[in-house]
């Protein structure tokens, strides 16, 4: 009986031994999570951070068309794609001898579609067949643009358009937009400083965020429903310039 007695004691104090030190080590645990944020919680207050966006303009050089053929309605579909084809392969014959290469001619779209009509009499009832194809071009002579357009709406071309114009190498343009932004963001900071008496220290980090800038853009359906013709007077297409943007925000460390 003295040895029972004995052997709970020492398992009383083991079980409560061991319940004390699982306590200082929640104990423990929860000071070192307290410190650690309340030691982010100031490095986030110590710190002052400004935005600002760069902007460079630069006359574009690239130029993206799109053109295409969509053919009435024909009662097979053969018969429908017969003629779309002839007619883009007419369609990129011209265009490459405007000197656009094969590599800047890419087939962004083509469809066979079923047409129906609709009578109370009959129901829906298959009238036939149109095909729709579309190419995007890239036009690296921008004197061009005006003749691509006159020479393909010429050859049958029924939808033309969609004209965007681009700027083949950006980076040098948007490192000059991004040393812009950055002096702007410290100019901003300085009068700040001078505004309010805040110290600020040494800059600590600086983020680039996307901007996205606007493009000229052209009707997607400039020349719907010309479909050929002769001669055509080539249109004015002016390429303006566009606008590169960087946004940066720099943070400095608040003294």
């Amino acid at each position: 009986m003295e040895n029972y007695t004995t052997s709970t004691n020492q398992s009383f104090l083991k079980s409560t031994s061991f319940l004390k030190l699982l306590i200082a080590l929640c104990v423990t645990a929860i000071v070192i999570v307290a410190l650690v944020m309340i030691s982010r919680q100031n490095q986030v207050q110590d710190r002052f951070s400004v935005s600002a966006t760069g902007e460079v303009y630069a006359k574009a050089d690239i130029a993206n068309l799109v053109v295409g053929f969509r053919t009435e309605t024909k009662k097979t579909a053969a018969e429908a794609v017969q003629e779309n084809s002839e007619k883009m392969n007419e369609i990129i014959k011209e265009l490459k001898g405007l000197n656009i290469e094969a590599k800047d001619i890419k087939t962004t779209n083509y469809n066979l579609t079923p047409i129906y009509d609709w009578t109370e009499s009959k129901g829906r009832e298959l009238e036939g067949y149109q095909v729709s194809q579309n190419i995007t071009i890239k036009i690296r002579n921008l004197d061009n643009i005006g003749e691509a357009i006159a020479k393909t709406a010429a050859k049958g071309a029924n939808q033309i358009g969609g004209i965007d114009f681009t700027i083949d190498d950006e980076e040098e343009l948007k490192n000059q937009a991004r040393s812009q932004a950055i002096e702007k963001a410290k100019d901003k900071a300085e009068k700040i400083k001078k505004e309010t008496g805040i110290k600020l220290g040494d800059i600590v980090n600086v983020y680039e965020n996307q901007v996205n800038y606007p493009q000229v853009r052209y009707s997607n359906e400039m020349a719907l429903g010309l479909g050929g013709g002769g001669e055509i007077e080539a249109p004015v297409i002016e390429a303006g310039e566009n606008e590169v943007s960087v946004e940066v925000t720099v943070v400095w460390k608040v003294k």
